[in-house]
């Protein structure tokens, strides 16, 4: 959707924000992240499951508000504002996903594995929350739900 937050832009220590149409890699996160003073790197990577409340999915659907992004990048600077980082990434995938897809990835650096996995947790948990995405999700049954839209 966008070019991804450059290097120790706005905050210095976010290296890499962005929302996608295409799959995400774990590698570029990591790689983004790569940093001498970082003895801890925590990553959370959330997947496409093939169930949900005991449904069966077959796919779902990522869409974003307009402000999604500026939103993002705005949860990835409180949480490096907060916890003692040196890198954090954040990268959410939009559109159509199967199952086994890679949704999110978010990843955060820090001296110690502590402050990395308070700091990585805490962003997975804020961006569910506040960053207007949404999921649409089809179920084997035919049925379908929306999840997180206002």
């Amino acid at each position: 959707m966008s070019e991804p937050t450059p290097a120790r832009t706005r905050h210095s220590a976010l290296r890499l924000v962005d929302l996608r149409e295409t799959p995400l890699d774990v590698d570029e996160v990591v790689a983004a992240l790569d940093d001498e003073a970082s003895g801890g790197l925590t990553l959370f990577v959330g997947r496409v499951r093939d169930h949900d409340h005991g449904q069966g999915v077959v796919g779902l659907d990522y869409t974003a508000h307009p402000s999604a992004l500026e939103r993002l990048r705005a949860v990835c600077e409180k949480v490096a504002a907060d916890f003692d980082v040196q890198g954090l990434a954040a990268v959410h995938r939009v559109g159509t996903l199967a199952i086994g897809d890679l949704a999110v990835v978010v990843a955060t650096a820090s001296a110690h594995r502590g402050t990395s996995f308070d700091a990585s947790r805490a962003l997975i948990d804020t961006l569910k929350a506040e960053v207007p995405i949404w999921k649409h999700q089809r179920f084997s049954d035919g049925s379908e739900e929306w999840v997180g839209s206002p």
